[in-house]
């Protein structure tokens, strides 16, 4: 299990936030389209990734509040697989599917996302991440309190949910 601190972000203008970003020369991992199914489970949020970049089965628990939070996420990454979805499909039923388009890039330990998610709009993503607790929380938190500053995000900005409740709230 590793930790994360993170917010999302509704926003507008999603090619400035990206522009203001390169201006820190991040690392650029690409642009990739990913198709989150979640799944029904008792406890936080199962989710299979499938992207042409990114493929993981994720399980994660975190509080719904607006602003940066943590959260507590297993991350199981793996080839491309029909036979891993159709056995958790079969297991637990589809919750709601998830479309977007992503890119991806990383500054040291933080990952942002500038998304575009079918039906919902634009956002930004930041994720500071503790893979092994070498970085601990008080640090994690201090990175994305600097990157929301750095960004300019306010308050109403903020998304307290995770994709999957905005998109079945949609509906």
């Amino acid at each position: 299990m590793h930790l994360n601190f993170e917010f999302k972000a509704k926003s507008n203008n999603l090619q400035q936030l990206e522009e203001k970003l390169l201006t820190i020369d991040p690392v650029f991992k690409g642009e990739d389209h990913q198709t989150d199914t979640y799944f029904n489970v008792p406890n936080g949020r199962l989710k299979l990734r499938e992207g042409n970049i990114e493929n993981a089965l994720i399980h994660y628990q975190r509080h719904d509040s607006a602003g940066a939070k943590q959260s507590d996420v297993i991350l199981y990454e793996h080839q491309p697989n029909e036979a891993l979805k159709n056995a958790l499909v079969a297991a637990l039923g589809i919750k709601v599917i998830v479309e977007k388009k992503r890119k991806i890039y990383f500054v040291g330990n933080v990952k942002f996302h500038f998304d575009h998610v079918t039906g919902l709009g634009h956002f930004i993503e930041v994720e500071a991440i503790d893979k092994d607790g070498s970085i601990g929380i008080q640090r994690l938190k201090e990175q994305c309190n600097y990157y929301a500053e750095f960004f300019g995000i306010h308050g109403n900005e903020y998304i307290a949910s995770s994709y999957s409740d905005l998109k079945l709230w949609a509906v």
